[in-house]
């Protein structure tokens, strides 16, 4: 059973935060997030660190701004992941905007693999490009970089990810992660960089007298040239559907995309997502972007071509936009039946053994789907709170892997220190602190499942394995506030930002299914009872139990109150 803590913040900063104005229980709530004052809660577009404190961001400006007036042709290089494909929307949308001959290629996950592969460049090659730019990917392409370069293609590399020991040969790279970048923010997704490396052109370009004679729109600085502003809900959803840390930076990025979603200013193939979703524009979050535009969108490249998902982002057709956004559904649709199924066989499969006795799970299907395993890690991980790899079968003899892990072990760093000990293993492989990929021979499944285990016996310890809640702690009766659950709905929260939760100790006082697989319930607290909601469960639950649940906003029939969202129960 998950054990319930109260999450720890630092007494000075919410009393620092109170003084601001801040009710008491926001205070603790932010203070324990790593806010120390109330202007890094302040999301205004002017807030953003400037495209000057990126390393190389000025060099690839004056790149990209020669290239423009050369009229040379520039060929994003996308990923096929949901972070690539905003990415990629916003590279050919912007560098378009600026005057630049742009297209783009995206790699088929099951035939070239990911990033700027040696094959992936002689197929670019074909359309005779004088430029490739990469765009969450490319800092592991050495010998693709090297291919680019033998066939006199110059090679921009935009990327977020970990480099390795050796950066590819590339003309300029742009990564908040490489050596001697003392960007603020390490945290930046794929699209996040890209979008930087467009400010700083433009500015660029702005020098040079670029937009002096043209009709274009001022930006609120008043000098000319594209609004960026507009291409802000791409890079909101990139950087929410890839899970990166929403630090101060990233949630200004995230709010500002946000607000011009709700505005109903957002790309035809977002406002397509949604509606196919049957979300509401006006009432999008975080949360609807990260789980139902994000997996929407991912579903093509796992399944298919990412191509179809870039084409929806791309699109000022409402009309193209809807239809590809019913593609998109179908194959999301497609994708459950099959996790579904691969889920099954997984559990399944641990049956024999028992979890708890390892500090990871390291599996391999032959059926499984290359394209699902990764959704298929993370459910796992969230299940048994263990690193877990899934392995499904590739071509050559290889096996791909994708893996997802928990607080305590860097799967990157983990994947490299296998790599040291067993240098034969591990053909490929890159990543984060939480996702990786990797490549290896099927016949050294055993050997790397072996030595991924012995590492993460070395870097966990018991505590590390036991599933934990951290909450906010108990309310006082003025907290249940309507006022407080709208503050807290309008916050962009996520990784590194975690929604609140709260628990308590209740009374059922009524309890019954809604919508058929929803329990509606009336808890009590003192003498105060509170309308609550489980959703997904319709297990009865006991007369008394401690909750863990956040607060909402329930708005039913023209009626607005205060509602209790349980996420988890336990009987007292």
């Amino acid at each position: 059973m998950p054990r319930i803590i109260q999450r720890s913040y630092p007494d000075g900063a919410a009393q620092h935060l109170t003084k601001a104005g801040f009710a008491p229980l926001l205070a603790r709530i932010y203070a324990a997030r790593g806010i120390e004052n109330k202007e890094q809660l302040d999301t205004d577009i002017k807030r953003l660190l400037p495209h000057t404190l990126l390393k190389n961001t000025g060099q690839m400006a004056g790149l990209l701004a020669d290239a423009i007036a050369e009229h040379k042709k520039i060929l994003v290089v996308a990923d096929y992941d949901c972070d690539g494909a905003t990415a990629c929307a916003v590279a050919v949308l912007g560098l378009s905007a600026l005057g630049a001959q742009v297209d783009f290629i995206v790699p088929n996950r099951f035939e070239y693999g990911y990033g700027l592969t040696p094959e992936i460049v002689r197929l670019a090659a074909q359309s005779k490009p004088d430029f490739l730019l990469t765009v969450d990917n490319g800092i592991s392409s050495v010998e693709g970089v090297e291919e680019a370069k033998r066939l006199g293609i110059h090679v921009l590399v935009t990327d977020h990810h970990l480099p390795g020991d050796t950066l590819p040969d590339a003309l300029c790279i742009v990564n908040p992660n490489q050596s001697g970048c003392t960007f603020p923010s390490k945290n930046l997704a794929g699209v996040g960089v890209m979008f930087y490396v467009l400010m700083a052109l433009r500015a660029e370009m702005r020098e040079r007298g670029s937009f002096s004679n043209e009709g274009t729109t001022p930006s609120p600085g008043g000098r000319g040239g594209p609004n960026l502003g507009n291409l802000l809900d791409l890079v909101a959803l990139g950087t929410v559907a890839d899970v990166v840390k929403l630090d101060d930076n990233n949630r200004i990025l995230v709010q500002q995309g946000l607000q011009r979603i709700r505005a109903g200013r957002a790309s035809k193939g977002i406002e397509a997502l949604l509606q196919i979703a049957r979300k509401s524009a006006p009432k999008t979050s975080a949360y609807e972007l990260g789980f139902v535009v994000g997996p929407r969108l991912n579903a093509a490249g796992r399944l298919e071509d990412m191509s179809l998902g870039i084409r929806c982002l791309l699109t000022d057709d409402a009309t193209e936009a809807n239809e590809i956004a019913a593609k998109l559904d179908v194959l999301n649709r497609e994708r459950r039946s099959i996790e579904a199924e691969m889920q099954e066989a997984a559990l399944f499969a641990l049956e024999q053994t028992d979890p708890a006795d390892g500090y990871s799970l390291v599996l391999f299907d032959e059926t499984w789907h290359q394209g699902v395993i990764g959704i298929l890690a993370s459910r796992l991980k969230d299940k048994f709170h263990r690193p877990v790899i899934a392995f499904a079968r590739s071509s050559n003899g290889e096996i791909k892997g994708s893996g997802r892990s928990i607080a305590g072990l860097h799967l990157r760093d983990a994947l490299d220190l296998v790599a040291k000990r067993h240098p034969h293993v591990l053909q490929k492989f890159g990543g984060h602190a939480m996702a990786a990929g990797m490549t290896l021979r099927e016949e050294h499944f055993g050997e790397f499942q072996r030595a991924f285990e012995t590492v993460a016996q070395t870097l966990l310890s018991p505590n590390d394995l036991e599933t934990v809640i951290e909450t906010d702690g108990e309310l006082e009766p003025c907290d249940f506030s309507l006022d407080i659950a709208r503050v807290l709905e309008q916050q962009v929260w996520g990784q590194g930002f975690s929604e609140p939760l709260l628990h308590g100790d209740f009374r059922v006082q009524a309890q019954r299914i809604v919508g058929e697989k929803h329990l509606k319930l009336t808890l009590a607290s003192a003498s105060t009872s509170f309308e609550a909601i489980h959703f997904f469960s319709t297990d009865p639950l006991p007369k008394e139990i401690r909750a863990v649940y956040s607060l909402g906003v329930n708005e039913f029939n023209g009626r607005v109150s205060l509602q209790l969202i349980v996420k988890h129960w336990e009987a007292i």
